[in-house]
Parts: structure tokens; C-alpha cells; sequence
């Protein structure tokens, strides 16, 4: 009933662990997986070890978090030995990678992608450093080139991870869909915003400013999954904000046909992964619906 496939990639639920949240290591995904998650994607990594920003470098707001880690990786090299663990018979593997040119990512997705089903680009981040993240993701031209150059060198699905921060986000969707990305992932966090001490009067994080995510975010990412569905012809993963089944169906209705959860992990831990499918597969039983798949893009009937 919950079984669907994603560019190709057969998935026992349409559940996923979002990148940045329990993904830095082997151990941690697989716990997602034995707690009921169709796919994990791990912490976003780089071709050349990154320490990121100092701490603090997260900070609760109302509606959810705001966090400027500044994608700290250790490296390819030594992300390679934690891909290798992941139980990807209990579910599916997806790396989340970055770079500062096509080049790298070209070269960081050569390196796993024999170690995983899919790999997910990041050039979306908010809070990256200058050349990285979002800087990308906001230029259709700067996105089509990193596409390509890793749609050219690897063999297995790729999605862009998009930003929201954009005038226009279909127009970004149809250069990723135009350059060869297999699948898209709406949204990466928005902003930047901050939040100040009041007895301080200082910045909470050491950055100052950060990418915001949890529960408020997910209208907009809702609309932004309905957006880019109208406008391209290639599967979405909708991502911000969830935290029940209602909260799926919204973007399964939107156009998405699978979906990652993050910042509610840290809210209600693993354990949201079984409450969601079992919630989801009742509803199904329930309603007008036979799968996941009918739900896809149900929004955009006509009235």
C-alpha cells in the first residue's frame, strides 16, 4: 500500500531521513531504517574535509529551529567508511554532497555512488560559505552546470535540492530538470534568519545567521512542491516541516511522491517514522485511494 518508486528506486514507504539530521554516521542511519524510514539521506559532505562554523550553531524559535552549521564534513574520503555500513537491505541509501564548482561535485559523486541507490545535490544551503549553497541554487545557469556535470559522470538517480529563497522556483526546478536531475527535493531551509539575546544583545549563533526549519516553513514548502510540479515533468521530494501523516498527504497532494522528515526527529525522535506509515497506511484503508502514487499531484485536479 506504502510501497512506491522514486526515479526508478523502489522504496518500501515514501518516508526519508532529510540530510544534516542523524546522517553523519553508519550507526545513526541505521537506526532511522530499522525505525521504519523508506530511505535516509546522510549529512551533506565534500570533497575536502570543512570544519564549519563554531558553536552555538543551533537555536529553537517559534515553529522550529534555526541552525548555521556551515556543512562541516569530514571529507569523501572518510565519509566513504560510513556509507559502506549502511543497511541499505533494510532501506535505501542517498548521499547529500557539495561542492564550490561542477568539478567537485562531479568528482565527490564519482566516488560513492557505487555505495549508494540515489545522490541528492546540495546547492541550497543559506547558511554556506560564500561560492557554496544556495549561491548555486539561486542561478538557474550556476544549478544546470553542477547538474550536469554529475548527471555526465555517475550512473545512479540524482535529485537537486532546491532553495526556496528564490523569486521564482519553477524557473530553478526546469534548469535541474533541463540539465538531467532524475528527481527534486523541495525545500532546503529558508532564509537566513537569526535570533538575538536580549540580555546579551548579541547574535544567539556564532554566524549570526542561519537557515530556519520545522513546522512554520511547511507552507511554503508546500506551495513551492506545488509549483515545481506544474512546471517539470520529473518526481519531487517534498521536505520542511513535517511531523503527522496530514502533514504527507498535504505534499503528496502538492506533487510530491515521497517526502524527508528532519527537524521533527529531535521533537519526537525515530519513533516518528512507524507512527507516520502506520497513520498513513489507515488513512489509505480509509479513503478513495489505493497507494501513495494515486495521491500524487492530487491538488492539481481540476475543480
Amino acid at each position: 500500500m506504502l510501497k512506491t518508486k522514486l526515479c526508478g528506486v523502489r522504496l518500501k514507504n515514501p518516508l526519508m531521513l532529510a540530510a544534516g539530521v542523524l546522517g553523519s554516521h553508519a550507526s545513526s542511519l541505521n537506526w532511522i531504517l530499522k525505525s521504519g524510514a523508506g530511505a535516509v539521506v546522510s549529512k551533506s559532505f565534500s570533497k575536502e574535509p570543512n570544519d564549519g562554523y563554531k558553536n552555538p550553531t543551533t537555536v529553537a524559535v517559534e515553529g522550529g529551529i534555526i541552525n548555521a552549521i556551515g556543512l562541516s564534513s569530514p571529507g569523501v574520503e572518510a565519509f566513504i567508511d560510513e556509507l559502506e555500513k549502511v543497511d541499505r537491505i533494510k532501506g535505501k541509501s542517498i548521499a547529500s554532497i557539495y561542492g564550490a564548482t561542477p568539478d567537485e561535485f562531479a568528482y565527490v559523486a564519482g566516488k560513492v555512488e557505487d555505495l549508494v541507490d540515489m545522490i541528492e545535490l546540495n546547492v541550497s544551503c543559506p547558511h554556506a560559505m560564500e561560492g557554496y549553497g544556495a549561491s548555486i541554487g539561486q542561478n538557474p545557469e550556476l544549478t544546470k552546470n553542477v547538474v550536469k556535470a554529475v548527471s555526465d559522470a555517475v550512473d545512479v538517480p540524482i535529485l537537486a535540492k532546491l532553495t526556496p529563497n528564490v523569486t521564482d522556483i519553477s524557473e530553478i526546478a526546469v534548469a535541474a530538470e533541463e540539465a538531467g536531475a532524475d528527481g527534486l527535493t523541495l525545500i532546503n531551509s529558508l532564509g537566513p534568519g537569526m535570533k538575538i539575546d536580549i540580555v546579551t544583545g548579541n547574535p544567539i549563533l556564532a554566524n549570526k545567521f542561519g537557515g530556519m526549519s520545522g513546522p512554520a516553513i511547511k507552507p511554503i514548502a508546500v506551495r513551492c512542491v506545488y509549483d515545481a510540479f506544474a512546471a517539470t515533468d520529473i518526481p519531487i521530494v517534498g521536505v520542511g516541516g513535517i511531523r503527522n501523516y496530514a502533514d504527507v498527504i498535504e505534499f503528496l497532494y502538492a506533487g510530491a511522491s515521497a517526502v524527508q522528515i528532519g527537524t521533527s526527529i529531535m521533537y519526537e525522535g525515530p519513533e516518528i517514522f512507524g507512527r507516520i506509515t502506520s497513520d498513513l497506511e489507515e488513512f489509505i484503508e480509509e479513503s478513495e485511494f489505493d497507494s501513495i502514487d494515486d495521491m500524487v499531484g492530487f491538488a492539481h485536479k481540476e475543480p
